[in-house]
């Protein structure tokens, strides 16, 4: 669909945007060529472990930061407030937690998968578990990723949609066969600045269009979207300071400090020290495409407050709102409109990439280096076959994601339901030395049917509107019903079929903030994982719990010692 009031892409825009496919497969080639010599699948995978911090601190957050960033984030922004510019605190708090706990081991150990320390530390049922995880997450998250923002594109700007999804899934492949982590990494890097690049566009021309940021500021305050300090300490509310920090914390936690698409960055960095440079870096990169998504979505509610393309029927769909944006603002500008679909396109190029790289590295090192004696060489090329065998299933994937709602939401909901579990198996195994393998695997299986349970619950029984508290003052009343079907379901009436008959934990159990989905994983899995290893396994157990409570104390009066010798 192309609005009759809005323009639609012209030849540059199309240009550059096909400038952006091509550079990133020319770096794959080049890598290919660079690295004809390597027979070694760690060279393939993990780049020889010769990486240094900056390049890989920016294809960390480019893992991440994908086109639901650059979709969603300004959607989340205009319908619900500008209080997700706090996960910028709970970013904080995950460099802190992985830099200092999770990365140096998975570091020492040289491992090429993040899931052989499971086997070292529990058994191999636990880490053949924790790998199927893991491919089922970055499975349904990669094809999210690839077919949501094509078809916000699509139905926006006439970009045809097959054709943009199997564009993106063939030039990922493309450069992740031939050139391995190192071309993804340095693909990363040319597409973290085409993301940045396509908001600073949009954000500048915003700025001139409305008179200056203190106008955007003043209609963002006045419509209620500068909504930062909400304290309410109660779970059921979408977005509070609580369910961002504690939640976010969490959430960007399971994907920094345990993902195997994080984890294969920082084992590739040349030391230790290159490794947590990178975190610290990433964390200032981070921030700055966070803020601009964000600003980005203040820009769009100042420009459309009294007018709602949405509600007017100019879009089908809240995610289209950005692409409708930038062709109304830059029409004027041939070229610029594809640059920002370029940034969009950079940040599911960037995703994909990171994601098909990892497939490829825990079927190899956790699925046929242990059953199957190949050599080094043979190995090599198993890498890339599978490159290119999980890229056709992610392009394949993509047709799942239709059934999923909102960018921003379904994503993190993905990464927090099957990623909160997972963390608390990791956390559980480092800082627990009395859970045993019972534990560990029982405590997974729990926290993951319980997360899964409430996030099923809250795809049939969506939360009532007091807890997700939409803000609807840019459109009259008799519009803001209609609007609360059309925000909850793209199926009125299957939504409500489902609403004739709400059981009790629909508004409570099921109405839980999808940022909590994470954290109730990781604690149960963490509970459960003790009370297990305590009834399995009785004498070990006190055994273990006596040795922490040694090292507890002794690093207690280390403390004191050092405090004394410091007053001395």
């Amino acid at each position: 669909m192309n609005p009759a009031n809005v323009a639609s892409f012209t030849a540059w825009d199309y240009v550059v945007f096909t400038l952006m496919l091509v550079i990133s497969a020319a770096i794959g080639v080049y890598y290919a060529f660079a690295q004809r010599g390597q027979r070694n699948s760690r060279d393939f995978l993990v780049g020889g472990r010769s990486m240094t911090a900056v390049p890989v601190a920016l294809s960390l957050t480019a893992s991440f930061m994908s086109a639901i960033t650059v979709l969603g984030t300004p959607v989340e922004v205009y319908c619900y407030g500008a209080s997700f510019i706090l996960t910028c605190l709970s970013f904080i708090l995950m460099v802190g937690i992985s830099s200092e706990l999770f990365l140096p081991i998975f570091y020492r150990l040289g491992i090429t998968s993040t899931y052989e320390y499971l086997e070292m530390r529990f058994n191999k049922a636990t880490r053949l578990f924790g790998t199927m995880l893991f491919i089922i997450q970055t499975l349904l998250y990669t094809g999210l990723v690839i077919y949501a923002p094509a078809l916000a594109l699509n139905q926006v700007t006439g970009i045809d949609l097959w054709g943009a999804v199997i564009s993106t899934g063939v030039v990922c492949t493309f450069y992740c066969t031939l050139g391995g982590l190192k071309a993804v990494v340095w693909t990363d890097v040319f597409q973290v600045l085409i993301m940045l690049t396509g908001f600073l566009a949009v954000i500048i021309q915003c700025v001139l269009v409305q008179g200056g940021v203190s106008v955007i500021i003043s209609d963002s305050t006045q419509g209620g979207r500068i909504n930062l300090w909400d304290f309410d300490p109660n779970p059921l509310r979408r977005h509070t300071f609580w369910t961002i920090l504690i939640g976010g914390t969490f959430i960007w936690t399971s994907a920094y400090g345990i993902n195997q698409a994080q984890v294969q960055r920082y084992v590739s960095c040349r030391s230790l020290l290159h490794a947590k440079m990178s975190l610290y870096v990433n964390l200032l990169s981070l921030w700055a495409i966070n803020l601009c998504s964000v600003f980005c979505g203040l820009c769009l509610y100042s420009v459309y407050k009294n007018c709602d393309p949405w509600m007017a029927k100019k879009v089908s769909s809240q995610d289209q709102l950005m692409p409708y944006l930038v062709l109304d603002i830059l029409r004027d500008y041939p070229g610029v409109p594809g640059l920002f679909v370029a940034a969009a396109y950079s940040g599911t190029l960037s995703t994909v990439s990171s994601s098909v790289n990892a497939l490829a590295a825990v079927t190899v090192a956790d699925l046929i280096r242990p059953y199957f004696s190949l050599s080094e060489q043979q190995l090599s090329w198993a890498s890339k076959g599978l490159s290119v065998f999980y890229g056709a299933v992610c392009i394949g994937m993509a047709g799942l994601a239709s059934l999923m709602g909102g960018l921003l939401q379904a994503a993190i909901s993905i990464v927090g339901t099957i990623g909160g579990p997972l963390l608390g198996l990791f956390t559980l195994g480092i800082l627990f030395p009395c859970a045993n393998s019972k534990g560990g695997l029982v405590g997974l299986v729990i926290g993951l049917v319980t997360s899964l349970w409430v996030c099923i619950g809250s795809q049939i029984y969506h939360p009532p509107p007091e807890s997700t508290r939409p803000l609807m003052d840019h459109i009259n009343s008799d519009q803001q019903e209609q609007a609360l079907d059309r925000i909850f379901s793209d199926d009125t009436d299957s939504y409500n079929i489902f609403c004739f008959y709400r059981p009790f934990l629909a508004d409570n159990w099921y109405s839980l903030s999808y940022l909590y989905f994470c954290p109730m994983g990781t604690i149960v899995a963490i509970v459960v994982g003790l009370i297990v290893s305590l009834l399995s396994g009785k004498n070990d157990f006190f055994f273990s719990v006596q040795m922490c409570l040694r090292v507890f104390e002794n690093a207690a009066i280390w403390c004191l010692i050092k405090s004394d010798m410091a007053n001395i």
